[in-house]
């Protein structure tokens, strides 16, 4: 069974292309370099002001998003989060591909 994370964020229209940036550092490192990590999608709803982000990331088991938590990586993005309010961050047990 997989453990799926599911982070959102409201980023202002003007931090919007930097915001993203970062987070496709973030997604592009994360499936390169750590084995546990099966998927990264990054979604965006322009219908909102702020803009809605959502992350999909997919990892082998819980310890594997303990591992990506501590990645280089994953610092960096963290540096960007002044561009964003951090929104409620979900998990779950994926049963089915």
């Amino acid at each position: 069974m997989s453990y799926v994370v599911l982070p959102s964020f409201e980023v202002a229209e003007g931090d919007l292309d930097a915001f993203l940036a970062a987070a496709r550092a973030d997604a592009e490192a994360s499936l390169a370099t750590e084995p546990g990590c099966l998927q990264f999608d990054i979604a965006v709803s322009r219908d909102t002001s702020p803009a809605s982000v959502v992350f999909y990331e997919v990892y082998a088991d819980r310890a594997a998003f303990d591992r990506h938590l501590e990645t280089p990586h994953l610092e960096a993005f963290r540096a960007s989060l002044h561009l964003c309010r951090e929104g409620p961050v979900r998990f779950f047990d994926r049963v089915a591909p």
